[in-house]
């Protein structure tokens, strides 16, 4: 699998962007992270003031785990296949919050472990398989399920920037992902798989001592092969991470931003980085997970998180709680007034010139 070289964001606008927060009016620097996240805007849409956000597209990647089996989770493994219904009612926490942003819902099927006869076939036409394998044993997806899986994140991307999505969002939806998930990070990082092991759905001592075992024993099959991003996730990661490692890399191909939740999602940007590097530049990290993976994704892709609000849902929640913080950055460089324009002094106590 390959991506063509990654185009990084527009530097004129990201520089004009620092320029034009410096005439605001406002002491340089005192609205810290926004004014951060309104030039990173403005560097990706390659225009100063950046517009707020008109289409945010979030995309839940639903599959399950063979290593749910394992007692990893606190949940059984037929949640994922509830939760694609609620997601598809609007009930869930995802849509809540989607809504409340300005955000639209889509789920897709990779490898739900169910029958699919009463599932819209828009959710279903790129599932590769029902479940993907229990990495602690066996290879997670076949070469041709891995390589379909790939495809289907890319096709999607490619599908929603097509039809004006302006902000992509890679949610999941899966009882045991974050196992796989921590076994990718954990293989690219050379992290000791008990720095991985998080609480998940909210496991006890018993279940987390369970995970780190099945964690390390995945960690033994997959850095045999670490050095190849596409064999990594075909032996440890799954059809759902596969899909959103396409989607991520995908959007910056495609120049469009777009916000990493949790876990799930920073393995899978881990992968892409890999595939397409210089694709985190075209990322923002939403939240901090609980999950302690998350904080060895985001010093290695070197992320600062918008929000740490002590979330571990996944399903892009974190990432759509950071959304209306990203449309306040761009209005403040799009409608506050010029120290010039106001009439304001500025640092030195002179009136200073709008350009």
């Amino acid at each position: 699998m390959e991506f063509p070289p990654i185009t990084p964001p527009d530097q004129q606008a990201h520089r004009t962007a620092v320029a034009r927060h410096d005439q605001l009016t406002k002491p340089a620097g005192s609205l810290g992270r926004l004014e951060e996240l309104g030039v990173w805007m403005a560097a990706c849409q390659g225009a100063c003031p950046p517009r707020p956000f008109a289409r945010a597209q979030v995309v839940v990647f639903a599959g399950d785990h063979g290593v749910a089996t394992q007692g990893v989770s606190a949940y059984p493994a037929e949640v994922t296949r509830q939760m694609v219904g609620t997601f598809l009612s609007g009930g869930a926490a995802v849509n809540v919050l989607a809504a409340s942003a300005g955000a639209a819902v889509r789920v897709v099927d990779m490898a739900v472990d169910a029958d699919t006869d009463d599932t819209p076939p828009a959710v279903t036409r790129h599932k590769v398989r029902r479940s993907s394998g229990r990495i602690d044993v066996e290879d997670a997806l076949s070469q041709a399920e891995v390589d379909a899986a790939l495809a289907a994140g890319i096709a999607t991307a490619d599908e929603e920037v097509d039809r004006g999505s302006d902000l992509l969002i890679a949610g999941d939806m899966g009882i045991g992902n974050t196992t796989p998930s921590a076994v990718l990070i954990a293989a690219l990082t050379g992290t000791e798989p008990v720095a991985v092991a998080g609480r998940g759905t909210g496991i006890d001592d018993a279940g987390w001592m369970r995970k780190t075992a099945a964690i390390r024993d995945a960690l033994r099959r997959a850095r045999p092969v670490v050095a190849d991003p596409v064999e990594l996730l075909r032996v440890a990661g799954g059809a759902d991470l596969a899909a959103m490692t396409g989607f991520l890399a995908q959007a910056a191909v495609r120049r469009t931003p777009a916000v990493l939740d949790g876990v799930a999602s920073g393995a899978a940007a881990m992968v892409a980085e890999r595939l397409a590097p210089g694709a985190r530049l075209w990322w923002l990290a939403g939240h901090r997970s609980m999950e302690p993976a998350h904080d060895v994704v985001l010093e290695n892709l070197e992320l600062a998180p918008v929000l740490d609000l002590q979330l571990r849902l996944g399903e892009g929640s974190g990432a759509v709680a950071a959304l209306p913080l990203l449309q306040m950055a761009a209005r403040v460089l799009a409608e506050m007034a010029t120290f010039g324009d106001a009439g304001v002094s500025g640092p030195a106590g002179d009136v200073v010139p709008a350009e």
